[in-house]
């Protein structure tokens, strides 16, 4: 009998040990989350949206798990009853200039396989009524799930097929004894002959425990939601995306059905002081410290200051967060908005400053540690976890 243990109870870890009691149950399997609850951190906090893989380079790990991720979740959820939509979603080019990159978007999305079609502003508006835009790219496969909901199912089927699940037990030591690994946690010593980890926000220090140097740190960056109030959701169907500019990191505020009926809006992207850090008075020195003397923080913030300083000013002013979504909907406003909470999204930076923009798995005797898993990594859990299961070492 093998013993596997796994760090973290986000979707990924859960995916990944929901994988190894299927394919191998005769063996031990035990998860370790430092919460009291599951998905607590980011699978908990994201936007419910599954991917159908448009933004990511051909032949790269996000775009190859995210296109299969998003049939494998959506079987997942018709087995199990899980609640789920495939609504599309639009990509609207709001001006003339961003056409080059929303026709770039359309071929790599061919290039991904994807079922996507561009559209002019009126076929646009045919799905979207209240969208500006001179053009779209409808992308057929996108859809909504709670990804908390899928998580707690996992956990679930765990439980019945006799994993040993531990919450409240946080990992703070790592060592070899012989030919296993001995995971110290508050709640005692686990042996295990095979550790996979997938920590997520702490998932760089948790290798760190276990002797790994990882290529790249673990920055926390906060991404604040807004929500339309009941009266205004009609102004949006599905999900209505800005066209990414590439020169920046992230996607920019979008407008997003909820499987729950309600629209939220976001999110953006501040640097966080905690990596738990969903509010601007959450601040660990411990965290702060990692930041401040990471020389890739401020190759990044060299490279990206006057977008940052954008995004603290969408974070401190309704008014210029609804300003950022009335140029997809122009009827949006201020009025219409009421804060939704946040999320923070676990980003692997290197030392020079790029974003780690591809799943990052690094393995290591009898480890798997899974360094970058931001999104895509909910839609694609259940292919991250077959790839990972694939290439254990026993």
């Amino acid at each position: 009998m093998t013993r596997f243990v796994v760090v973290g109870g986000g979707i990924v870890g859960l995916a990944v040990a929901h994988r190894l009691v299927s394919e191998r149950p005769g063996d031990a399997v035990t998860v370790l989350e430092k919460e009291t609850g599951w998905a607590v951190h980011q699978t908990g906090h994201n936007s419910g949206v599954i991917h159908a893989g448009v933004y990511y380079k051909p032949g790269s790990l996000k775009a190859t798990y995210c296109k299969a991720g998003s049939a494998s979740i959506v079987e997942f959820c018709k087995d199990h009853g899980l609640p789920y939509e495939i609504c599309g979603k639009l990509i609207v080019a709001t001006d003339e200039a961003e056409l080059p990159r929303l026709r770039a978007l359309h071929e790599r999305s061919l290039a991904n396989g994807l079922p996507v079609r561009l559209l002019d502003g009126a076929e646009a508006r045919e799905y979207e009524p209240a969208v500006a835009a001179v053009a779209a790219l409808h992308v057929a496969s996108t859809g909504i799930v709670d990804f908390g909901q899928v998580s707690r199912k996992l956990a679930a089927l765990l439980a019945e097929a006799g994993a040993d699940l531990r919450t409240g037990t946080e990992v703070v030591g790592i060592r070899p004894r012989g030919g296993s690994v001995v995971v110290r946690t508050t709640g005692g010593d686990v042996e295990a002959d095979v550790l996979v980890n997938c920590a997520g926000l702490h998932a760089d220090r948790v290798a760190r425990l276990a002797g790994i140097a990882p290529p790249a740190l673990i920055l926390p960056f906060r991404g604040e939601y807004y929500e339309l109030v009941p009266s205004r959701r009609g102004l949006v169907r599905g999900l209505i995306y800005p066209v990414p500019d590439p020169q920046f990191p992230f996607l920019g505020v979008h407008l997003t059905r909820m499987i729950d009926g309600s629209v939220h809006a976001g999110p953006n992207a501040v640097l966080a002081t905690a990596r738990e850090g969903y509010r601007w008075r959450a601040v660990r020195p411990r965290d702060v410290w990692d930041e401040v003397t990471y020389r890739g923080l401020w190759a990044l913030a060299r490279r990206h200051y006057r977008y940052g300083l954008g995004e603290v000013r969408r974070s401190l002013s309704r008014s210029v967060f609804a300003a950022s979504l009335a140029r997809l909907v122009p009827e949006v406003t201020p009025a219409d908005l009421v804060r939704a909470g946040a999320g923070v999204r676990a980003q692997a930076v290197r030392p020079d400053g790029a974003l780690v923009d591809d799943f990052l798995i690094v393995e290591a005797e009898r480890q798997v540690h899974v360094l970058n898993a931001p999104s895509p990594a909910a839609t694609s859990s259940l292919e991250i976890a077959r790839h990972i299961v694939s290439r254990l070492p026993v």
